[in-house]
């Protein structure tokens, strides 16, 4: 499909978290500050004016939501300084996303917000790194089918002193969802959630009964999660058969798939190269037929096939 230069995030339509309205099509800031795969699992840090250019790229190009947390960092990097860097002051239209609940010291290690006075620690450390007075939206990150009340509750009273303005959760389960939504409102649910996981359909049409946005990670990558999808080795022949059809790459159809699950699905594709960034961007203006909707259908609920998952994401 084209790369030409009329791209923009808005072909993939709108919708509206809370009282702000952003491009379907977003970014996920998870990759920019370390080369090759997770965060933590490849620590070399980035070019530094590569992953800003990367960055105002993306806002030239439509991109108006923007995902992103404290612990995405390398030895060098952070996300959130990058993010600071390339684009402060803010565009006005600019929804930026953080998650808290999970953290990592200065060692990389995995730490945990247990407590509230731990959780206000996690959202006060973005709003310093990321230059602002408060944030957009913040996602309580879950582990586990524990109980969200506390924490989310937490969340509640920051967003009540002026802190936060909307909540939304990630990693839930319908439970935690609901557990959530009698304390306060959520704007979205973050899941992870592709072709090849059918075991998320069930939360994703209960977001759009509830005007819920779903904004799925991992929707490339599928099996690989942090290890990224391959350019197109182990996909099924269906998958590549609707890529061939639209001159796109099997990345670029995982992507338009997710949009086309409902008017309520946000992308939001992560890369560190600008190419990868016009690329999924451009995903977001592919239709398909009813025909490959029903070709994708079967690939959806046949699973993965092997050797899926290999290589680096778009």
């Amino acid at each position: 499909m084209t790369t030409s230069e009329k791209i923009t995030a808005s072909d993939a339509g709108t919708w509206r978290l809370g009282d702000l309205t952003v491009n379907r099509m977003g970014f996920g800031a998870m990759r920019l500050p370390q080369h090759g795969a997770a965060f933590g699992a490849d620590t070399t840090p980035s070019d530094r004016t590569r992953a800003i250019g990367v960055l105002r790229r993306a806002v030239e190009l439509g991109v108006n939501h923007i995902d992103t947390a404290a612990f995405y960092f390398s030895p060098l990097r952070s996300a959130n300084e990058l993010i600071n860097r390339a684009l402060a002051p803010y565009p006005e239209d600019l929804v930026i996303t953080t998650k808290v609940g999970p953290g990592r010291d200065h060692t990389g290690e995995w730490v945990w917000a247990d407590t509230p006075r731990e959780l206000r620690g996690q959202v006060e450390e973005n709003i310093r790194q990321l230059g602002r007075d408060h944030l957009d939206v913040v996602n309580l990150r879950m582990g586990g089918d524990r109980s969200i009340a506390e924490l989310f509750g937490t969340l509640a009273e920051l967003r009540d002193a002026g802190l936060i303005r909307h909540l939304g959760v990630s990693n839930v389960t319908a439970e935690q969802l609901a557990e959530a939504r009698a304390i306060a409102p959520v704007v979205c649910v973050q899941n992870a959630y592709g072709i090849g996981a059918p075991d998320g359909d069930a939360l994703l049409r209960l977001c759009g009964e509830q005007g819920i946005a779903f904004v799925p990670f991992f929707a490339i990558a599928g099996q690989g999660r942090e290890a990224g999808a391959g350019a197109g080795a182990g996909e099924s022949a269906e998958l590549l058969a609707v890529a061939r059809a639209h001159d796109a790459s099997p990345q670029q159809i995982r992507l338009a798939w997710s949009l086309s699950r409902g008017p309520h699905v946000l992308a939001i594709p992560g890369t560190g190269n600008p190419d990868h960034l016009t690329a999924n961007v451009a995903a977001g203006a592919l239709r398909f037929t009813d025909e490959e909707l029903a070709r994708l259908e079967a690939v959806h609920r046949g699973g993965e096939s092997e050797g899926e998952g290999e290589g680096e994401a778009s």
